[in-house]
Order: C-alpha cells, then structure tokens, then sequence
C-alpha cells in the first residue's frame, strides 16, 4: 500500500518493487538473504549433531554463562568424568523415589483437577523414574578395551520387567568362592572377568662385560599363559633394541619374565646361554615410563640393568583398584591386605572383588547395592589387637546387618577409594573428609569475618564475588529440593530468545540442539510435559504480542492440541493426571492464543503480507478452529467458526480501509476548502489504493479464505461502503456542469469489467454499490 503512494519513477514500476520485495521476503525466511550463504547453511546442518563441546558453548550464550564460570562448574560438578556422572543420575533418580514415598506416606500431593488421582500419580512418577532407569541400565558396560560389549545379564532388554531403584539397590551378589548368608544374586564369570591389554618394550642392556662384543645377543618376554615373544638381535657391544610385545590376560596381578640370551657359539650346543632374567608384576596404577630393572644374572658376573617400558591398560569396567587392609563379618573374615578390585556388573550393580596373584577369578566377591562408605576418624576397637604400629587411614562399608572396614597406607589412597566407592554405590550422604571437614569450618569462619568487616572493594568485584556465590550454591545445592518446573521455564524461554535472535528465520522452532538439551532435563528431572508446552505456548505468544515476531501457527498447533488432549483426558497413552495448574494455565493461556488469532485474522494483511509466510493465513484458520473446541473430542460447530471469521473480516475491512484513509488523509481532505479538482484527485487517489489492497486480497489471501469465499464478499462489501461516503461527500461538492469525476467513475468501471472477467459475477452481483457504480 505504501508503495502505491510513492510517486512514478521512471524506468521503475511499481510492480517490479512489489516483485523485488517478496523474492526478498523469501530470501530472509528461507536464510539465504546473507552472501555467506553457504557457510551459514553449512552450520545449519552441523547443528543437526553436536558434540558436547558445541553444546556447552550454545548454553553459555544462552544463559549468558561466562568461559571461566563454565569451566568452575564443569570442574567442580566433574562433567568430564563419566563414572560420577552415571553415579549423580542414580542418585537423583533414588532421590526422586524417595520423595514420591515420602509425599504418599504423608498424603502431600499436587492439587488435582479430578479427584481420586493419588495412585495414578504414583503409578505416572514411577514409570517415568523406571524408564529412565531402563534407558541407564540399557547403556552396555564395556568389559575389557574392546569395543564390543555385552548387554547385562537376563532376558532381552525389551522383554525384562521394569524394576524400581529400590528393588535394584536390595539385590546383593554371591561371592564366588563361598556363598554369605541371607539371599543373594548370582552372577556369572564373565560378567566379573577382566581383561587387560599390557604393552612391554625392552629398550637396552648395560653393564654387559662377560660376554664377547661381537656375540649376538636378544630378551624373550613372557606372559604366563600367554605366548613368548622375542626381541630383534644385536651385538653384546651395543645390546639395544626398540621391540614391543602385546599381551592380553584377565589377571589384574600378573606377572612378567623378561630373559636374556646370548647366542651359542658351540656346534653341538642346542640351547643358548641364559645370563639373566628380570620379574615385572605391573598393575593398571603405576605411571607409565621407562624404569631400569636390576637383573639377576645366571652365569654372568656381571651386575646388568635393563630398561623396559611397561604400559598396563585399565578395562572400562574396572573403575578402582589397589592394595588393601579388609576385614568383614561374613566376607573378607580376616584382617589381611588383599588386592581389591571395584568392578562394574551393569550401570546399577558394582562389586568389591579381592584377587591373588596370577588369579584371573576373584576370590571373594561382595555386591555394593544397597551400601554406604563413610570416612573412619579412628581405628575401630575390634582391630586394635590386629593392626600393626603402622599407621592406617580407615574407612568402611556399612549395609543392614553387615560392615566391611577398610584401611589404606595414605590419606591420598584412602580419600580416591572413597570417592570411587561413593559413585558405585549412589548414596545421597556425600563423605567428607577429617582435613576436609577442617577446611569447611575455617573456610566458613574467613567468610563470616569478611562480610563483618568494612566493604573498600569496588562494586564491579563486589558483583564477581556475589557471582561467585551464586556458583557455589549452584554445585553445592540438593537438586531433589529445587522447583525443576520454574527453572526449565526459565531455561526454555531464554532458549527461545536465542533462537528468535537467530540471523535467519526460525518462526520459533528450536533448533536440534537446543531441543535435544530441553528434553534431557524434562526427563531426568521429571518436567511434566503440559507444562512444558504450556511454557513454550506462553513464550511463543510473549514474543508475538510484545516483539511482533512471526510464529509458524503449525508449531503453536502442535503445542496447543498436546495441551488440550492432556487437560481434556485424551491422551493416547491412556488416562493421566491432570493438575490444577495445568487446567488453570492451559486456560488461561487459551483466551491469550484466541485473542492473538482474531488479531490475526483482522489484521491479516499486514500479519501475512502477499500471503508470506506461505500458509501462515490457512494454518491460522486451522488453529482458530481447533482453540474454538469446547475438547478435543466433539468438533467445534461450523457456524461458530464462521461467525468468529466473519466477525474478523467485519472489522479487517474497517482496519484496512482506515489505513488508506490516513495514508491519503481523507479527513483533512473533507474538511478542508481544497479546490473541487484537487479533492476528485484525491479520492481517485484513494479509489486506486482500495483496488490494489481488493485485487492482493484476491491474488494472495482468498485461497486461504476458500471455505468462507462468501464472508470475503461482504469484507469487500463493507469496504467499498466505507469508501462510498467518502465519495458521496466529494460528488457533492463538485459542480454540477464539470467532468471531473468522470476519471474516478471510468477507473471503477474498468476494475468491475476485469473482476467479471476473472469470475468474480458472485462478487459484482451482491455488490449493491457496485451495480449502481455500472
């Protein structure tokens, strides 16, 4: 309409700066208005997958989460270590049971819009909790360094019963060697074996005199049950060699015998001359490097070196291991040091094996489920006549009706023991350590003389610290305390703000990533999804009415009839509980998307502009039918959907013809003493503008209109009545013996000979004023 205004320029028409603008239209919503098109696409498609890296860098711009205070978290919450990670989620999920038996003991529950609801609560927590735990225990646990694993132990996953966290956790395991009292779960070998990959390199030989430098010498290395491999020859002068043996064994205490030889010089003699040997018994915790062995010699004076490299590689499965004293009631029955092992069963069992040397079975087992570990302060009484005068640092398992006590040689040992111990078991109780507790409380008594003393820092590091703050109550807080549902609506709506600033269109579709993210919370921290769209309908329409952004009506379809279907009782799951909230927020949010939509169809020349986005208008019928349904069952009555849309294009005809009206000042026009020649300008001005704005209505909008093409009519009706007054009152104040009007009356004829020519004969025939135009 603006363009209609603007004066002729020559060799430039209006409609190809009507033509220019919406192939320009269609570049900005499609994305490819920017020349570096094809990087920006490209990133498109790489947002389809995204590492963890780019996730983290796409929810600090959204969350607005500095590089170093990222990296304070990620360290803190150790988001790079996937055994705590696997141990937090238990935790939560045990959490969450918890609070749903406390909240059925004590009868607090949400506020239901039906009564009677208290059980399938329950039942609808629970499940959930269960399928997440379903999805954990179906992530294979990785038995050696293969990359093929196996599922755990039982039926196929898909046949299994769902158990909940607190029938798991009462499972218990049977040692191999000897079973303990009480019931237990047995589990077979394989599920517990180990398997290492060792890597042996000799490197060289020193002090090697008793033998002639030009005697051909070489090391053999030996794995027991495992072949013998040989290094390369070379002159006893220079012993050197670069040659590496793989072993694979499933002892995780095994023992390694690296040969010297030198090469007979005899015809006759049929073995070559041993001069020494060296034992290695490596463990999957020593640092790697290369260390020099001392020989025993064999037939040689000598006092030979040997520089080896041994590299033993930790199973996945295997997630601590070491040296330890252990006494137990029904396991582990003396105090002794045994070589322990914390093993991996499936993503919720773990077991404490103690192993001998060159062993491949455990020899005694315990089940972790259902544990606590817990710092000792002091030897306990009952080992006081068994410990040497060595000093132990202590600690222990605790399970009803039974105890472990362990000791270590260091506070460092003792505190990575209990921090592994502490992830298998998932316990809500975090250890804490005695140097630990010390540093608590003197940190506490610094901060709390901080604040008294007198503030000289200025305000931008006053804002850090109080960031910094908020960091610490952030890794430190009790997730099972938090409102998960507040804070996912915050997460979402700053989500949506991000992807809304996006330089290409995204009509509010979030992109994978982002999507991706949203549902990993909604499911581990049990978001109920009608909140969740609920939430999304109320950012979608804050960014509609207050930034008059373009929503695609398909999204908002979609969000509202998953809503409706929860809060009528439709869903295709089965029957649900629907709450207070729900039901007062979904309508509440009803009336807003109405509202919006009458807007939108009133206005629906300037909310879809030449019918751009392409099926915006038809989609936004769609949805207005679908708001209009009393549930989603019963289809809403046909009359009413007319009677709203007629209502809109009632009042669009006045909104458009008003906006030509103060485009071509008509008021100030009829109430003016122009010249009679200047206001028949004027309104042929304006009879122009209303033609152009009828004939897009007909190119770009009445596809839209199909089924209403009748209340299209009247719209178009209403509009010319609105014109044929202010016509009248110009047609009065000409003179009668002029023929000035005769432009504005043969511009009329012409439009109503080309829209008879188009089959508009429905529209011309019940157009009175057209008629009498003829």
């Amino acid at each position: 309409m603006r363009v209609r205004c603007l004066p002729e320029i020559d060799g430039l028409s209006k409609e190809t700066v009507l033509s220019s603008w919406m192939a320009k239209f269609d570049q900005i919503f499609r994305g490819n208005e920017d020349p570096r098109r094809a990087q920006r696409m490209a990133a498109c498609q790489s947002e389809l997958v995204l590492s963890k890296e780019q996730l983290y860098d796409l929810f600090q711009a959204v969350l607005n989460v500095r590089k170093y205070e990222h990296q304070i978290m990620f360290n803190a919450c150790q988001l790079d270590n996937t055994d705590e990670q696997a141990a937090q989620i238990r935790r939560e999920l045990d959490g969450r049971l918890q609070a749903l038996d406390e909240a059925m003991m004590n009868r607090k529950y949400p506020r239901f819009a039906v009564k009677n609801m208290e059980s399938i609560y329950y039942d609808e927590a629970t499940a959930a909790v269960d399928q997440l735990m379903s999805n954990l225990e179906a992530v294979p646990v990785h038995i050696g360094n293969s990359d093929t694993s196996e599922r755990h132990l039982g039926l196929p996953h898909h046949h299994q019963t769902p158990l909940t966290l607190k029938q798991k956790c009462k499972r218990q395991i049977r040692g191999l060697a000897g079973e303990p009292e009480g019931g237990f779960l047995n589990y077979s070998r394989a599920s517990i074996q180990l398997n290492f990959c060792i890597e042996v390199v000799v490197c060289e030989v020193r002090n090697l005199k008793c033998v002639p430098g030009n005697r051909i010498v070489y090391c053999t290395m030996e794995l027991d049950g495992s072949e013998k491999f040989q290094t390369d020859q070379a002159e006893a002068s220079r012993a050197m060699w670069d040659t590496q043996a793989d072993f694979t064994t499933s002892q995780p205490l095994p023992t390694i015998k690296v040969k010297l030889f030198a090469e007979s010089s005899r015809m006759l003699s049929l073995e070559d001359k041993e001069l020494g040997k060296v034992v290695i018994k490596p463990t999957c915790t020593k640092a790697n490097g290369c260390e020099w062995y001392k020989m025993i010699s064999k037939d040689c004076s000598d006092d030979l070196s040997i520089k080896i490299i041994v590299h033993m590689e930790k199973p996945s499965n295997l997630k601590h291991c070491g040296w330890l004293w252990v006494a137990g009631r029904h396991l582990f029955k003396n105090w002794k040091k045994r070589y322990i092992c914390l093993i991996q069963v499936s993503q919720y069992n773990f077991v404490m094996a103690s192993f001998h040397e060159r062993k491949s079975e455990p020899q005694e087992v315990m089940s972790l489920n259902d544990c606590t570990v817990d710092y000792l302060f002091e030897t306990p009484p009952e080992l006081l006549s068994s410990t040497s005068t060595a000093v132990h640092y202590f600690f222990s398992t605790v399970r009803e009706g039974d105890s472990v006590t362990y000791a270590a040689e260091d506070e460092t040992s003792r505190q990575l023991w209990v921090q592994a111990i502490y992830r298998a078991t998932g316990q809500a109780h975090k250890p804490q350590p005695p140097q630990a507790a010390v540093q608590t409380v003197n940190v506490t008594t610094a901060a709390a003389s901080v604040v008294q003393a007198p503030s000289s820092s200025s305000l931008t590091s006053a804002v850090s610290a109080t960031r910094r703050t908020v960091l610490d109550e952030l890794v430190y807080a009790d997730l099972r305390r938090l409102d998960h549902a507040a804070l996912f609506r915050r997460l979402q709506c700053l989500t949506l703000e991000h992807r809304l600033s996006d330089p290409y269109c995204s009509l509010g579709w979030l992109s994978p990533g982002q999507l991706f993210v949203l549902d990993e919370y909604c499911a581990r921290y049990g978001v109920r999804g009608c909140l969740r769209h609920i939430y999304y309908l109320e950012n979608l329409l804050d960014a509609q009415e207050a930034r008059n952004l373009t929503i695609d009506p398909t999204l908002m379809h979609y969000s509202f009839a998953f809503c409706a279907s929860h809060v009528h009782g439709n869903r295709p799951d089965g029957i649900g509980t629907v709450l207070q909230e729900e039901r007062a927020l979904f309508d509440r949010v009803k009336l807003r998307l109405r509202q919006l939509l009458m807007q939108q169809l009133t206005e629906f020349r300037f909310y879809f502009p030449f019918g751009r986005p392409e099926g915006a208008l038809k989609g936004t019928l769609s949805l207005l039918e679908r708001v209009l349904m009393k549930d989603i069952v019963t289809p809403v009555d046909a009359a009413e959907v007319r009677k709203a849309v007629q209502s809109c294009l009632e009042e669009a005809a006045y909104v458009n013809y008003c906006r030509i009206a103060d485009l071509a000042n008509i008021e100030e026009m009829v109430q003016s003493n122009w010249p009679t020649d200047r206001k028949m300008k004027c309104i042929v001005h304006v009879a122009e503008m209303c033609i152009e704005v009828l004939q897009q209505n007909e190119e770009h909008h009445a596809e839209a209109f199909a089924w209403f093409s009748d209340l299209l009519v009247e719209h178009a009706e209403i509009f010319w009545s609105m014109f044929a007054v202010d016509m009248q009152t110009v047609l009065e104040s000409q003179p009668p013996d002029v023929w000035d009007s005769f432009p504005l009356f043969q511009l009329l004829n012409d439009y109503l000979v080309v829209t008879q020519t188009y089959g508009m004969e429905n529209f011309t025939s019940n157009c009175k004023r057209h008629l009498h135009l003829k």
